[in-house]
């Protein structure tokens, strides 16, 4: 790469965020353009009431996750089992008392990163100069410009870069960017068919005073082919002293408001678990399908289709342009993981 090279990267999720980290390692000037107010895409972890870390957004990992497991060495931060101890329960119909099954410990457990996900995020921007970073900043266009790239966003403002590194899920670059020169035509027809992970997910978290399903000899894990909630998970943080519960809502949840979705989440679990699930601290949940992760009319036919597509593997604009995110990547796309290679590639094309 040049010296003095000035790279824009659009999007502060895991992705855009790992990639501004290590080129600020190496002394590359860097600017994130975030179309919304707040860092992490989806990553996002609250606090609830007695501040135990809530994740609305990505959670889990495993052993072979190896790039992350790597990172997270690197920022010096923890990882701890999934518990799923006790019982677990299996709900087939509504009108049926549910199974019970034992998950056996597992040598290969899936993890959770402590004090929540969004750690591993904060950690990120602590290494990236702050000046660094630009909230509420929507880009409108990227236009190659001689021997330079010019982003401009909606309230007119431009940037200029020697490179431009998208990092937002490639669907929403097919509806929300224009580009001049317009883009090779099969990258243009491929964009609105790759899915994005997550889209439309209903994410769910509940804060509790107590265990009580610990205490009652219950894992936490329930799938349920009955009710509103679909699957669930302990939810209780590494020290063992802030507990929550947190799953996932089938989609038809979507059209009800959240006073809604909560009644029927409390109902279904006071009949499963007793009627100590009807006392949450605290109850918050997500639709995943806002402006920052889907818009537009995508044609999508299967989970993760055309991710990892070699289309995005190319550089356009004369190697200005470069595709970033998990949904580029060529293995574990959609995930955790898949953020952190993606990032790594990418990193290595702009050094080399």
């Amino acid at each position: 790469m040049k010296t003095n090279e000035k790279i824009i990267i659009v999007g502060g999720g895991l992705s855009g965020l790992t990639l501004a980290y290590l080129l600020s390692k190496k002394n590359i000037e860097i600017t994130i353009l975030e179309a919304s107010d707040r860092l992490g895409g989806r990553i996002q972890t609250i606090k609830g009431i007695s501040g135990t870390p809530l994740e609305l957004g990505a959670t889990w990992f495993s052993e072979i996750h190896s790039n992350l497991i790597s990172l997270l060495d690197e920022l010096n931060l923890k990882k701890y089992p999934q518990y799923s101890r006790g019982k677990s329960l299996f709900q087939t119909k509504s009108f049926e008392p549910p199974q019970e099954f034992y998950v056996p410990e597992s040598e290969n457990p899936s993890f959770r990163i402590a004090n929540g996900t969004q750690s591993l995020i904060d950690t990120l921007i602590e290494k990236i100069p702050d000046e660094s970073i630009l909230l509420n900043t929507k880009v409108v266009s990227i236009n190659e410009v001689n021997d330079k790239v010019a982003i401009e966003i909606t309230d007119g403002g431009l940037y200029e870069a020697d490179k431009v590194i998208i990092s937002i899920p490639p669907q929403l670059v097919a509806s929300k960017i224009n580009f001049s020169p317009i883009l090779n035509n099969s990258l243009v027809k491929i964009l609105p068919t790759i899915q994005t992970w997550m889209a439309g997910a209903i994410k769910f978290t509940l804060e509790y005073s107590e265990p009580f399903w610990r205490n009652e000899g219950y894992s936490g894990m329930l799938y349920s082919h009955a009710g509103i909630v679909m699957e669930m998970y302990d939810h209780t943080n590494l020290e063992e002293d802030k507990f929550g519960l947190t799953g996932f809502l089938n989609g038809a949840a979507a059209a009800y408001n959240q006073e809604v979705r909560k009644e029927f989440v409390l109902r279904q679990l006071k009949e499963l678990l007793g009627i100590k699930a009807l006392n949450p601290i605290a109850y918050f949940d997500k639709i995943w399908m806002d402006e920052f992760i889907l818009s537009g009319n995508p044609v999508i036919h299967r989970p993760h289709q055309n991710n990892g597509h070699p289309l995005l593997q190319m550089e356009y604009m004369n190697g200005k342009l470069l595709f970033n995110g998990t949904e580029t990547a060529t293995e574990y796309a959609g995930y955790l993981e898949g953020a952190i290679i993606a990032a790594k590639r990418t990193f290595n094309k702009i050094i080399n």
